[in-house]
């Protein structure tokens, strides 16, 4: 079963600011059903959820360097739905109001990067694949290759990064790498961590990742383009090859009508029209509007930013209320945007419920109340709500980017086909006239109803997530073997060259210094192939000598003195030509002879014993043939001695 570490800045129920939150929550429980091991790391904040706070168990505390600091980190776990969930503590760096948005963030996510790398020798789950998402982590891929790698429990772990929104890239000044990152500067300078001369946390994480994962099919081809891109949209291009979109799921257990324990009237498919009404009527007396099942209700849960839509909101909020409309919004950001709308809703009191706050219990009671949810954002890599009001029977209206497009198709009213109603351009009445749309739809009671059920009837479960996911973690699995595979194949080359390495320099040995001392010559016994005007092929010769010379350091002289002045192949081609031809001139030969015997002289002579081979017919010939050019060579040397 394959190990599966989820590392992530935030989860579900900890602590929670936006989506990823609650991906950590539900992805890890539905991989677990499909047969992963699985385990979630995320930084111990101070103002995490109070209720787990005493549930804790500590398993280490130690200390890790990064750069020239040294730092303390804790490692305390839980269980929560069957999912060891491991926190890491300091203070100094977590114990804070929030959660992003501090000049130090760099150094805050480094070193939970490094302290998820640096706990796991001392805990009892050691991952095959640690799952890295956002730019909170990107750097984790990096520290594991570039600084643990060294030691052998690490060797063969992988990492796949998944991105969920490449907006937020975690983009820093270069004069951190060797200052607070620790990491040597190649990792800069060769572009792995570098973008437009800055270290990129995302770029980091995609660098280093074995595989790359986003949380939507359309979404992982958007990125490919300068629009979606954010600049690094070239370099998403070159690793293609790596990226998949997978569409996130909904958290069926969080989000059920029939079970929610935060609206007036639970319903579920067979009985959303009788009750649903239930829910608005409740939620129009909370907020002081006119209480009236009639009125068609348009909610927004959302961050209140640009990328959301906001600002073609504003552009139609005007003209949108002039229908018989009621319009619930939840959310905070921007603050033109907040004021804006509240102008907007002091406008219009009885229409336009304005609440700019966080709340998750009155995000569910305004899932479960309207009838259609407005979604028009700029890009949408996911989205998370356009799921929610399908579970709920609300009527999602999208623009068609990113998982809002992969999610949400048109209603085709002839055909009774389709989950909700879709824009393609970024235009405020093109959002308009959809939303006009969807009121008419709404007057058609049977129309309607055919709508809504389709919505409910949707199915956006993580079961078909989990398992592209594992077939993602098989993938990484697989190619980890296959680079096995290739290491074992290497190693087998490595031990087979030497081996073929020693023959030719036995070849080159034996052959060249032909002029040794007469016992040596004739323990040398010296086969050539019957064709010997192809010198060039060393198989040709073939030579067999003793197990081993007992004199290495004789055949290093003897090779040290010889090869300056002739090369293997030209000490094996004369040779071959006097054993074939004998045409070489009698005087070169003894001056080759003199230098070999002069250099013989300076090597200690040992006994060397030699197995007898047969030999063919032809190979004797050659034998002969050398014994007789040696004893020549012997008796010029004398004759030069006796003068």
């Amino acid at each position: 079963m394959t190990k599966v570490l989820f590392a992530a800045s935030e989860a579900v129920p900890f602590i929670k600011t936006g989506g990823l939150a609650d991906v950590m929550s539900a992805l890890p429980k539905a991989l677990k059903q499909v047969g992963v091991d699985v385990a979630l790391v995320i930084p111990k904040y101070g103002h995490m959820n109070a209720a787990y706070k005493d549930k804790l168990e500590k398993v280490y505390e130690g200390y890790l360097d990064l750069s020239w600091r040294q730092q303390y980190f804790g490692v305390e776990k839980t269980v929560v739905d069957g999912i060891t969930v491991y926190l890491i503590d300091n203070e100094w760096y977590f114990k804070r109001d929030g959660l992003y948005g501090y000049g130090d963030d760099c150094e805050r996510f480094a070193f939970f990067s490094k302290a998820v790398l640096a706990m796991l020798p001392h805990i009892d789950f050691r991952p095959d694949i640690i799952h890295c998402n956002d730019w909170h982590t990107g750097i984790l891929g990096c520290y594991l290759k570039e600084s643990f790698f060294h030691n052998e429990f690490y060797w063969g772990m992988k990492t796949v990064f998944t991105i969920h929104n490449l907006k937020y890239q975690g983009i820093f000044g270069r004069e951190i790498v060797n200052d607070l990152l620790g990491l040597p500067h190649y990792c800069f300078t060769e572009g792995k961590i570098e973008f437009g001369g800055c270290v990129n946390f995302v770029k980091a994480g995609m660098e280093y990742a074995d595989y790359i994962t986003t949380v939507s099919p359309t979404y992982a081809k958007e990125i490919t383009y300068p629009y979606f891109g954010e600049g690094l949209d070239g370099y998403v291009r070159s690793r293609q090859d790596k990226i998949q979109g997978i569409i996130n799921g909904l958290d069926e257990e969080a989000y059920n009508p029939a079970t929610d324990k935060f609206i007036a009237a639970p319903y579920n498919a067979d009985n959303v029209l009788e009750k649903k009404y239930l829910n608005k009527e409740k939620l129009q007396k909370e907020l002081g509007l006119p209480v009236d099942r009639s009125i068609p209700m348009i909610a927004m849960v959302s961050r209140l930013v640009e990328d959301k839509g906001l600002s073609l909101l504003t552009r139609i909020m005007d003209e949108i209320s002039q229908e018989n409309i009621q319009f619930v919004l939840l959310g905070a950001g921007d603050q033109d945007f907040q004021n804006a709308l509240l102008a907007w809703a002091k406008r219009n009191p009885t229409k336009v419920s304005i609440n700019l706050r966080f709340s998750e219990e009155l995000a569910h009671k305004i899932y479960a109340a309207a009838d259609i949810f407005a979604m028009p954002s700029r890009f949408e890599a996911c989205g998370l709500s356009q799921l929610i009001a399908l579970k709920y029977g609300t009527i999602p209206v999208v623009r068609k980017t990113g998982g809002l497009k992969d999610t949400i198709t048109m209603y085709n009213k002839y055909t009774g086909e389709g989950n909700g109603l879709n824009f393609t351009n970024f235009n405020a009445h093109e959002f308009l006239f959809t939303l006009k749309t969807a009121l008419s739809y709404f007057e058609d009671k049977v129309l309607w109803n055919k709508l809504v059920n389709n919505a409910m009837h949707s199915d956006f479960s993580w079961k078909d997530s989990a398992l592209a996911y594992k077939k993602v973690y098989e993938t990484v699995m697989k190619n980890k073997l296959s680079a096995k595979a290739s290491k074992k194949v290497e190693a087998v080359k490595v031990e087979t060259a030497p081996k073929a390495a020693k023959k030719i320099e036995e070849v080159k040995v034996e052959v060249a210094p032909k002029a040794e001392a007469p016992k040596k010559v004739e323990e040398v016994k010296v086969e050539v192939a019957p064709k010997a005007e192809a010198p060039k092929k060393i198989e040709e010769i073939k030579v067999e000598v003793a197990p081993k010379v007992e004199a290495p350091k004789e055949v290093e002289e003897v090779k040290t003195e010889v090869e300056p002045e002739v090369k293997a192949e030209e000490k094996a081609e004369p040779v071959a030509k006097k054993a074939a031809a004998k045409k070489a001139p009698a005087k070169k030969r003894a001056t080759k002879t003199t230098k070999a015997a002069k250099t013989t002289k300076k090597a200690t002579t040992k006994k060397a014993t030699t197995k007898k081979n047969s030999v063919k017919s032809a190979a004797a010939a050659a034998r002969d043939v050398v014994k007789k050019a040696v004893a020549k060579a012997i008796a010029t040397k004398k004759t030069k001695t006796g003068k």
